[in-house]
């Protein structure tokens, strides 16, 4: 691997770590945020559906976006849009003022799903260039950015700290990461030649991406999965709280083991997938999230219903990163086809919040949770779709070496 795609490959790292960093984040301190705004449940599903909003609108634009623009761009814009996003609900918070914490949800979410086609297109370009299995990689970044994001959240709810004045570092902590690693970035990637027609004019032989039934499936499984870890990101300390009796530093403490458990897997995960292929990764990992689930709706046991989500994370860990790289490697037009899987994916982001907490509501988190858990088994069921082809990621792929998996600090560099 040339130096140039070294670090490419480190900024792409980077960037996926400052994502994770943003979404802990906001996710640690959602108790807080609830209580400042002095909102139920159900009320604060309906603020959380502003994350949801703006995940789907960013989401719908940024593949056709990257194929006008290029990768660099696009990544640029969604984040310093998420960037402002947090910088309003930090104003928002600390005004105690519901519809601009709202509002900054939605645009942090639209920076979020602006940006999240643009860098899985550089990081399949990047997994194409080098000749390693990447995505898993840089997937476990994001969620170390998480374990990283929650244990600060973690702190500050212990020591006190106000939700905006942490809110405020991240800010400039997330900034400072931008204008670091997008230099790496090629200007090009992903952009569509002007000559070449869209995907689904290519040839009038072959359908459209989304008549495509295997893409559709490997749709389903991301939909499945993201709602898996997109449940934990949006609901888990308050789950914990409000379903196992466990005070607020506790319930940070449970989502941070659940982001650990997240990273792991994802850091294990080339070497999963090279020694045992797609199928029967995604579908052990299924049965270990739905595990984790069960246990955490039906034991009324606070400690193992903590200790059960670590299976939760180790569970939703692969799905998402496994299926998009599925997606990249299932036919032409790869950024076509990992922008419409990951805008099925997003619908889960888009449904799930709000839907879990009006049910939440209704009959408590806990009960809500059995959706999760049956979609979870659905994505089991569904795993022989992975199995595209023999591009990286799958049995057939190239040998992944421990470089794949930043070790220190310095090289991580980066979902």
């Amino acid at each position: 691997m040339d130096r140039a795609v070294r670090r490419r490959r480190h900024a792409l790292f980077l960037l996926f770590l400052l994502a994770g960093i943003a979404m802990a984040s906001w996710v640690t301190r959602t108790p807080a945020i609830r209580d400042r705004l002095h909102l139920s449940t159900t009320h604060m599903g309906l603020v959380v559906f502003g994350l949801s909003l703006g995940s789907m609108a960013g989401i719908s634009c940024s593949g056709r976006l990257v194929s006008r623009f290029g990768t660099r761009p696009v990544i640029v814009w969604g984040t310093w849009l998420l960037i402002a996003g947090m910088a309003t609900i930090c104003w928002g918070s600390g005004s105690a003022s519901v519809p601009t914490v709202t509002v900054g949800l939605c645009l942090f979410g639209a920076g979020l799903g602006v940006g999240d086609v643009a860098v899985n297109v550089d990081g399949t370009d990047v997994e194409r260039v080098g000749g390693r299995t990447t995505l898993p990689a840089l997937h476990g970044c994001f969620s170390l950015g998480t374990v990283l994001g929650a244990g600060a959240g973690m702190a500050a709810t212990a020591a006190g700290v106000s939700v905006h004045w942490h809110l405020a570092v991240i800010v400039l902590l997330s900034a400072g990461l931008l204008l670091y690693a997008v230099r790496a970035i090629p200007s090009d990637t992903g952009r569509a030649a002007p000559e070449e027609p869209h995907a689904s004019d290519v040839d009038e032989h072959r359908p459209a991406v989304w008549k495509d039934g295997r893409l559709l499936l490997i749709g389903a499984i991301v939909l499945a999965m993201a709602l898996a870890e997109g449940s934990a990101n949006d609901w888990l300390p308050l789950l914990m709280v409000d379903g196992h009796g466990m005070d607020a530093t506790a319930g940070s403490l449970v989502y941070a083991a659940f982001a650990a458990a997240m990273t792991l897997g994802r850091f294990a995960g080339t070497f999963l997938l090279d020694r045992f292929g797609r199928t029967l990764v995604l579908r052990a990992s299924a049965l270990s999230g739905a595990l984790g689930l069960l246990i955490v709706i039906v034991s009324d046991n606070a400690v193992l219903a903590g200790a059960a989500v670590l299976l939760w994370g180790l569970g939703a860990s692969l799905g998402f990163p496994l299926a998009l790289s599925a997606a990249g490697e299932s036919g032409p037009d790869q950024t076509a086809r990992v922008s419409l899987v990951a805008v099925v994916g997003y619908v889960a982001f888009l449904v799930g919040p709000p839907g879990l907490g009006f049910l939440g509501g209704h009959v408590g988190l806990r009960p809500a949770m059995f959706v999760v858990l049956a979609c979870v088994v659905g994505a089991a069921f569904l795993a022989p779709a992975v199995e595209t082809g023999t591009g990286t990621g799958g049995r057939a792929a190239g040998r992944a070496t421990d470089a794949d998996v930043p070790a220190t600090a310095d090289e991580a560099g980066s979902a």
